[in-house]
């Protein structure tokens, strides 16, 4: 239900900020999107705690949180930039369906995740329903030799990196990982733009952008990481490959966009996917190391049983 509410809040975020992509430029855009999820996380958790603690990090925790920020909040969002200024936006909307297939293939083959041919199965119809969603109608290209996909590329596996480093630290305060990633990648962002020449827009269209950014990236993200715990890097990436499919919902439903037999048939794909993972059974003998994890926790129910 993480990996879902996770998806279904970034799917959202897309169709929400498009409305503002004529007020200022995508690099500008994206960095306050991730303004609001970082100060909104942050000043969350504050709130939840009754002031500052720190995250309880083992040291052994910080470079995999680190490089996590430094792969999918500096240099993804980087290369992607540079990678739309030489590539159509539908090649690139067809490009960005490989951050999924990337986490998974990662997570597999890397960090040596369980998989089964139910799993993989599930995945393939994803990627699929992702990819009719964004097909385009025109025929769409690349400039420059084929740079800017190779850029975009590149900015899917920064990504897919992300999601498996932080599958790493998911054990911990969940807000504070979110939190950070938000900062860092608006300073970067936000930064580039004002080095560019760009100026900060009206304060009624920051207002509506920075929520959206709470919401979208924010919640969404602290859910993602929620979901890495139970269900691992490969999982919780097929599940967010809803992401598209919902937002394109919300599309339709509020902007009133219009539909097509590819919608239709995407959709069918993308919950025969979602399906296939959430009537998966996965049970195997396995080793859990110690560790240190939060839950609710209450007496009365999980204790009805005698003791010997």
């Amino acid at each position: 239900m993480a990996a879902l509410a996770a998806a279904a809040l970034f799917g959202a975020s897309t169709p929400l900020a498009k409305q503002f992509v004529g007020d200022m430029s995508a690099l500008l855009l994206a960095g306050l999107l991730y303004l609001g999820s970082g100060v909104g996380l942050l000043a969350l958790r504050v709130l939840r705690d009754h002031g500052w603690h720190s995250p309880g990090l083992a040291r052994r925790e910080w470079p995999w949180l680190l490089a996590a920020i430094g792969c999918g909040g500096v240099v993804g969002p980087t290369l992607l930039m540079l990678g739309l200024a030489s590539t159509s936006a539908a090649a690139a909307s067809l490009l960005l369906n490989l951050e999924g297939v990337l986490t998974a293939l990662l997570a597999w083959f890397v960090f040596k995740e369980n998989a089964n041919r139910r799993v993989v199965l599930g995945m393939a119809l994803i990627v699929a329903g992702g990819l009719l969603l964004s097909w385009p109608g025109p025929a769409v290209g690349t400039n420059h030799g084929g740079t800017g996909a190779a850029l975009i590329v590149g900015a899917c596996l920064c990504w897919a990196l992300d999601n498996n480093l932080t599958r790493q630290v998911s054990n911990s305060d969940a807000l504070f990982i979110a939190g950070l990633k938000g900062i860092v990648a608006a300073v970067v962002n936000i930064g580039l733009a004002l080095l560019l020449g760009q100026s900060l827009p009206a304060w009624r269209v920051v207002g509506p952008v920075l929520l959206i950014g709470f919401l979208g990236y924010g919640i969404s993200l602290t859910l993602f990481v929620l979901a890495l715990r139970g269900l691992g890097a490969a999982r919780t990436g097929a599940y967010f490959g809803a992401a598209p499919f919902m937002g394109a919902g919300i599309a339709i439903g509020v902007f009133g966009e219009s539909t097509s037999p590819l919608f239709w048939g995407a959709g069918l794909l993308m919950a025969a996917g979602l399906w296939l993972h959430l009537t998966e059974r996965h049970e195997h003998p396995h080793w859990h190391g110690t560790l240190q994890h939060s839950h609710p926790h209450f007496p009365d129910i999980d204790h009805r049983h005698e003791h010997s």
